[in-house]
């Protein structure tokens, strides 16, 4: 529990301090956001503010965990590994995609094919490893099992091994690609999506803490215990996440100073995405991050209505734009949002201890 601590700590001293030394490097290198044209009005006083601050993000994020070693005084878990791989390597993707946005000027950056590509290399390798590296106990960090609270009956290797481990990459890269669009999607307000990841975040800090504790080689009642691996090990690097974003908030609160860009929504949305595959909440994690799926559906909507008939059901889509032209201000905005997004976290830990509770009857 100190190590979960200390990564959480270190990570926000990290990024409360590295955040403004980012700030100035990207101000003197004139790297500063492109905002699209077609977006509300009020956005274009923010053009030129400095974006990739996911860089920061990521790299508060690798110190708590680092420091953490010192602590546990051993090395990380192969669960952890893979989701700070997940993240690290998202995160170079969107990097590539904001720097290209940022040297050409446009709202554009990587071709869609090169996006897919980029993601694509980094998701398949994340899912075929997670289902490696069993333990003494017979658990990999994955499962191809799909999962709600634990894992369910339902197994995609029903095929066989190889036709499972297919189906388990194409599931787990649409879990990865969603995430990060949702993740994405949301970053349009200051705060907004810095905000909504940090309590979904810290709810899964949470239940990687009580599968830790509720282990099934250490629980005395093993009706309800989870088989997960290496859940401390994910709390550790979850608890860095909360503090990178924490200090990153301070900066990206509105007014923002600097944006996290598709470095950070990127890497938030591939950790939140690894996050449910390797701690088995892999839908759970659908009402965890009920708000992130309400901004996506704004947006599937918005285009699938205008496509069938000619017309728009808001007045711009994702939501918090279309509450933007209804003459909601900013700020007001962004705290409703969060309380949402409160709300869908209060939920989904509540249906995680109920089912823990009715598990052990």
């Amino acid at each position: 529990m100190i190590a979960v601590l200390v990564s959480g700590a270190v990570a926000l001293i990290v990024s409360l301090v590295g955040t403004p030394m980012l700030i100035k490097l990207l101000v003197h290198k004139n790297y500063g956001q492109f905002i699209r044209q077609d977006g509300p009005a009020a956005h274009l006083t923010k053009r030129g503010t400095p974006t990739m601050g996911g860089i920061v993000i990521i790299a508060a994020t690798l110190c708590g965990w680092i420091a953490s070693f010192f602590v546990q005084g051993r090395l990380p878990t192969a669960s952890a590994v893979l989701l700070v791989f997940l993240m690290v390597g998202m995160g170079f993707v969107g990097f590539l995609d904001d720097y290209i946005k940022i040297s050409k000027e446009r709202s554009l950056g990587l071709s869609p094919r090169g996006k897919i590509i980029g993601q694509g290399i980094v998701g398949i390798a994340f899912a075929i490893l997670a289902l490696q590296f069993e333990n003494r106990n017979g658990l990999t960090p994955a499962s191809t099992r799909i999962s709600f609270i634990r894992d369910t009956n339902f197994d995609l290797a029903f095929a066989g091994s190889v036709v499972g481990l297919i189906l388990f990459v194409v599931w787990a890269n649409f879990l990865l690609t969603a995430w990060s669009n949702a993740v994405n999607l949301t970053d349009g307000l200051d705060g907004l999506a810095t905000g909504v990841s940090l309590v979904v975040f810290a709810a899964y800090t949470l239940i990687a803490i009580f599968q830790s504790n509720q282990h099934c080689s250490i629980a005395v009642v093993t009706d309800s215990c989870y088989n997960t691996r290496d859940p401390l090990g994910l709390a550790i690097v979850t608890a860095a996440i909360v503090g990178a974003l924490f200090g990153f908030l301070w900066w990206n609160g509105s007014p923002a100073q600097i944006f996290m860009g598709d470095t950070g929504s990127l890497a938030l949305g591939a950790a939140l995405a690894g996050l449910s595959i390797l701690t088995r909440t892999e839908f759970l994690a659908v009402i965890l991050g009920g708000l992130f799926v309400i901004i996506v559906l704004s947006d599937v909507i918005q285009i699938g209505f205008f496509k069938a008939t000619g017309k728009r059901v808001f007045k711009m889509a994702p939501l918090h734009h279309h509450f933007e032209l209804s003459g909601w201000g900013e700020v007001t905005i962004v705290i409703r949002f969060w309380i949402i997004s409160g709300l869908f976290v209060v939920a989904g830990l509540g249906i995680f201890y109920f089912e823990w509770v009715g598990a052990g009857r």
